[in-house]
């Protein structure tokens, strides 16, 4: 049978140390490093001729994520590993995912067919900013969700009067799936956005008046529809309002941003490395999905089945 090996790129080493122990295999030893003119170089510091090799590596900004993972997928392939496995908590560029304007890129479909050009056997990631994007890769996807996390954590917690809220049309899927397994009322949140990275809230289609709140999203960029849903919230009458994001990017002052929120507080997964000034104010709290990582690479391993792990999102 060949070796299981586990090598983690450098977006978010304490994630990949997790998973390792997660998994119970420890990491392989790989030597990353730029040259002076930033190009990334790669080297396996062991044998892994017929092994079946699993790389971790976020692709949120810079760019340079992205490549380095392509970069150690190939620098495997070329080693002669029997399969490498792609494990990328956070998928990046996957918002460009359609052309819904002339002349545009559609970088999720690009990225997959790099991942699969530069040699990679399989791709295991979670919440995807659109689930069919699962079909842009002409190799095997294994998507996880966070709500194996999330919903186990917010039952134990037992809030009162708990309405799931959606901040938009797209996230609607993942809303009902908890407040389906969380036994909770549901609210959408119809939004527009008249230029990228701005949101104007324009209806809460439900009822908020005495409730407490979950906000759930894949992710959170700039914090602007996430905020702008606190305060349209409040004005409807909330309770307490507490989010649940799997991605936390948290790009510009939105760290300063919610932390100014009326918002009781932000649970985040740990997808994405986290700078500690974003969590200084305490209203941002991480929860780790290693666990769930690593029982997915080892059933991968082991060709078992992973359905079970996210059979949760169904609904």
């Amino acid at each position: 049978m060949p070796e299981l090996k586990l090598f983690a790129g450098r977006s978010n080493p304490r994630l990949a140390e997790r998973i390792a122990e997660s998994a119970g295999t420890p990491l392989g030893k790989c030597e990353i490093r730029n040259f002076s003119d930033g190009e990334i170089w790669v080297k396996y510091n062991e044998n892994i001729r017929g092994s079946d090799v699993f790389i971790i590596q976020s692709t949120n900004p810079p760019a340079d994520n992205l490549l380095e993972v392509l970069i150690m997928v190939d620098a495997a392939k070329r080693a002669s590993a029997r399969r490498v496995t792609a494990v990328i908590p956070y998928f990046g560029y996957a918002r460009q995912d359609r052309k819904d304007q002339p002349r545009v890129s559609i970088t999720a479909k690009l990225v997959a067919n790099l991942l699969a050009e530069a040699g990679a056997d399989r791709v295991i990631t979670m919440d995807l900013h659109a689930p069919q994007i699962q079909g842009f890769f002409d190799i095997p996807v294994d998507h996880l969700y966070s709500s194996a996390v999330y919903v186990s954590f917010f039952a134990n917690k037992k809030i009162p009067n708990l309405t799931v809220v959606s901040p938009d049309v797209g996230g609607i899927k993942m809303a009902r799936a908890f407040a389906k397994r969380l036994d909770a009322d549901l609210i959408l949140i119809d939004k527009r956005r008249p230029n990228p990275n701005q949101v104007e809230v324009m209806n809460i289609i439900g009822n908020a008046e005495g409730r407490n709140i979950l906000i759930v999203d894949d992710l959170i960029d700039t914090g602007g529809t996430f905020c702008n849903a606190v305060q349209a919230l409040k004005k409807a009458g909330a309770n307490k309002i507490f989010g649940a994001c799997t991605h936390p990017l948290l790009s510009g002052k939105a760290a300063e941003r919610i932390s100014a929120a009326d918002v009781t507080k932000l649970f985040v997964t740990d997808t994405i490395a986290l700078d500690s000034k974003c969590t200084a104010s305490g209203k941002i709290e991480v929860l780790s999905v290693a666990d769930l990582f690593g029982e997915a690479i080892q059933r991968g391993f082991n060709n078992q089945s992973i359905s079970s792990l996210f059979d949760v999102d169904k609904g």
